[in-house]
Formats: C-alpha cells, structure tokens, sequence
C-alpha cells in the first residue's frame, strides 16, 4: 500500500477506535463524568498521520459525545454553546497534540509523545473550561450554589473537571507515549 492509502486506512481505524472508546467510556464513571479514554487514539493517530488527523479525530470524539448524551446536561441549557464547546474542544485537542508531535519529534519521539500527551487533555479541559464560562455560567452558578459551594469557579474545578482530569492526563500521559513509541519503534525495524 502507498503512504496515501495508508494514511487514509490508519485514520479510518483510529475514528473507529475514537467512537468505541467514547462510547465505552461513558459506561466507565470517574466520580460524576465518564472516563474519557478517547485522547489516546487521538494523540496516537496525530503522532502518526499528522495534524490533520489529530483534528479528524477531535472531531469524530467531539460528534461521539453529542450523539452519546454525554452531553445532556449542558445540551437542555444551551444547545448552540454545547455543540461549539464540545466539537471545538475535541478538534483542539487534536490540533494541539498533532502540532505539538511535529514540533519536538526530531529531537525525540518519545519527548514528543510525552508533550503531546500532555497537551491534548490541558487542552481537552482548557477549551472545556472557557466553553462553561462563555456558555453557562449563570446555570454553574446554580449548580455550584446547589452543591453547597459559594464560589463557581472553584465548583467548575472541582465539580466539573477535578479528579477526572487528572486521571485522564495520568492515563493519557502513560499510555500514549508508550504506544507511539512502540510504533514509531516497529516502524524502524520494518524499514
């Protein structure tokens, strides 16, 4: 197969992996969110077919989650800002990730699996973030008042993104670097 095909094939795979995942994922409960194991292919796809990919793959994770009811929630409060936030947040996260990788990968792969898998859940949760406070922060604020807690932003840390980002980096973080590593290693051996 030419390097198109390629390309076209392994992307094609990573989508199907990303839909599965999210959709797996949101059976796999971290306090009140579902896990979200999806930035790995992500992060492992950006690394290996480029940019471009990266932001595909955002976007597959991104319509995953509208089309899951992940996010119900935010969707009964503001359906236009739901599907900015969502669908940007994905595609970002892709982006940054697959930018992130061609920027370091001569000086080292593993360097750069590394910093893209810790770029794409900061950026995951940043565009997340930025998203609640453009969107639904008078409904945060509620929520937060609800939850027994007087400030909203400390609410959306703790609340909203807490323990299950930290999880997602840890995961992401490990995961991704060794599996790119691996293929960029395999990859050598068969050349």
């Amino acid at each position: 197969m030419n390097n198109k095909t390629n390309k076209i094939v392994g992307v094609g795979i990573f989508t199907a992996i990303v839909v599965v995942l999210q959709l797996l994922g949101s059976f796999i409960k971290f306090g009140t969110f579902s896990v979200s194991l999806v930035l790995i292919p992500i992060v492992v796809g950006a690394a290996l077919y480029g940019i471009g990919a990266g932001a595909w793959l955002g976007l597959a994770f991104g319509v995953t989650v509208l089309a899951s009811g992940d996010a119900a929630p935010f969707l009964a409060v503001n359906p236009v800002g739901t599907v900015i936030t969502v669908i940007l947040k994905g595609v970002l996260a892709g982006l940054a990730a697959g930018a992130v990788y061609k920027l370091i990968e001569k000086k080292s792969v593993l360097g750069a699996a590394i910093c893209s898998a810790i770029t794409a859940p900061v950026v995951n949760t940043g565009s997340f973030l930025v998203g609640c406070v453009i969107f639904f922060m008078p409904t945060i604020n509620e929520w937060a008042a609800a939850a027994g807690m007087e400030n909203a932003g400390k609410f959306m840390i703790v609340g909203l993104v807490g323990l299950n980002f930290i999880f997602e980096l840890a995961v992401n973080l490990v995961l991704s670097s060794v599996i790119v590593k691996l293929i960029k290693l395999g990859k050598k051996e068969t050349e």
